[in-house]
């Protein structure tokens, strides 16, 4: 089941995220405590709360019951969130989370999508027809790669 997040799904929400990173990200912080705690200082449930307050659309995806996966993204045309829990990979949750973000994204009229991806998870995005187009501009982090993807086709 894939649905908007709530304020009441924070907790859930801060889980997926903090797991996601410091048990499948491992090729982009090394393991290195600093840069994990660095990475994760903001998926904190107040923060995100902070997040949904705001009118962030943030997606939850659950798959038995559980919390299996959060979403992120902007009327402007980015994703700005997609972390799969370590226990729901190779389910297809990723991808159709990622197909119903797209697909929010044409609603709102964007014929563009843009995002920020991690090195772990650059290969993911390219399967589903994302390309790369440079090094992140907003970070200095070497694994941080902006792709794209056209959305006109998308039906």
């Amino acid at each position: 089941m894939l649905r908007r997040a709530t304020v009441f799904d924070v907790f859930d929400l801060s889980r997926v995220l903090v797991r996601s990173i410091t048990e499948l990200c491992t090729a982009d912080h090394q393991d290195d405590p600093e840069v994990i705690a660095q990475w994760t200082a903001n998926k904190d449930p107040a923060t995100i709360r902070g997040w949904i307050r705001n009118g962030a659309q943030i997606w939850l995806a659950e798959n038995n019951g559980q919390p299996a996966a959060a979403g992120g993204l902007t009327e402007a045309g980015e994703i700005t969130l997609l972390y799969i829990d370590p226990d729901h990979i190779g389910w297809g949750i990723g991808g159709a989370l990622l197909k119903a973000l797209e697909q929010e994204l044409i609603a709102f009229g964007c014929t563009e999508g843009q995002l920020e991806a991690t090195q772990t998870a650059q290969g993911f995005y390219a399967r589903h027809g994302w390309e790369t187009t440079g090094g992140c501009s907003q970070r200095n982090d070497v694994s941080c790669l902006s792709m794209r993807k056209s959305l006109h086709l998308q039906h």
